[in-house]
């Protein structure tokens, strides 16, 4: 039987602090000093070129790769000396890599964000049911709950694996690229969802106008550093755009919401993509 946490209720949205993190692998320095804060029901995008340690920063979240120095903090407390399960009723991630292919169903994936919250070998009770079915629905995935989940294409797998996080019921989520093979309703069914969940929020992302859409601040790193952190507004600027993603960009406010929106004056496409 489920636990006590394992109602229909969202853990507490929480405090996220990074202090001084580095991550140095094989001599090379993939991260570093990185320091920032996220409220509590705050969406922070983490944008950036490819190899700008967006990535890895986010592995230091939740615990996949331990700093080199500094600490990560939730509600004050030092992720990396938290019990595992403890953390996972707390915390969840959404990664661009599956993990390989799951001899499950879509179903069996998504039920895997309670485990968390159940004694040992314990079975799916109602609540847990009830939570499952209303994440598989959200995601627009109930249809394929008893389809084998390595069978399916890119972008359902993606939305399988949100839905597993929103099972989970966290107080705070992680999502590298979570945009990454969906197509464009779904791209903003997603993120649409997961800013109304009023969970605090680190979501990496490469389309800037998805993340000004979608984020109250914007973190840009370049170099493993972070070199820009402010509102839409406040960080995507020509001059930004110029010096970190090495293209000549327009930055104009929607002409009803006021969001910012970025166009590539040169080379053919949206900055965005």
């Amino acid at each position: 039987m489920a636990d006590e946490e394992a109602g229909a209720v969202t853990a507490r949205a929480a405090e996220l602090a990074v202090r001084e993190v580095s991550v140095r692998v094989g001599g090379k320095d993939l991260v570093r000093g990185v320091s920032l804060d996220v409220a509590p029901g705050e969406v922070l995008g983490l944008v950036g070129p490819n190899g700008a340690g967006k990535s890895t920063l986010l592995r230091t979240l939740y615990r996949a790769r331990r700093p080199t120095s500094g600490r990560v903090l939730l509600d004050g407390q030092d992720v990396w000396r938290m019990p595992g399960r403890w953390l996972a009723r707390r915390l969840a991630a959404v990664l661009q890599e599956t993990g390989g292919d799951f001899d499950l169903t879509v179903y069996d994936v998504v039920a895997m964000g309670r485990t968390p919250h159940k004694r040992a070998f314990a079975g799916d009770d109602a609540d847990d049911r009830t939570i499952i079915a209303e994440a598989l629905e959200r995601l627009d995935v109930a249809g394929l709950a008893y389809a084998p989940f390595d069978r399916l294409s890119g972008g359902e797998k993606q939305r399988v694996l949100i839905a597993r996080a929103l099972a989970q019921r966290p107080g705070t989520m992680v999502l590298d690229e979570p945009t990454n093979h969906l197509d464009l309703r779904h791209q903003f069914d997603a993120l649409r969802l997961v800013r109304g969940l009023g969970v605090t929020t680190v979501v990496a992302l490469h389309d800037l106008n998805l993340a000004a859409a979608f984020c109250d601040r914007i973190c840009v790193m370049h170099g493993g550093e972070v070199v820009a952190l402010g509102t839409p507004r406040q960080v995507l600027t020509p001059a930004l755009l110029a010096d970190v993603y090495r293209v000549e960009a327009e930055v104009t406010p929607h002409p009803e919401t006021g969001i910012p929106h970025v166009i590539v004056k040169t080379g053919g496409g949206d900055a965005a993509n």
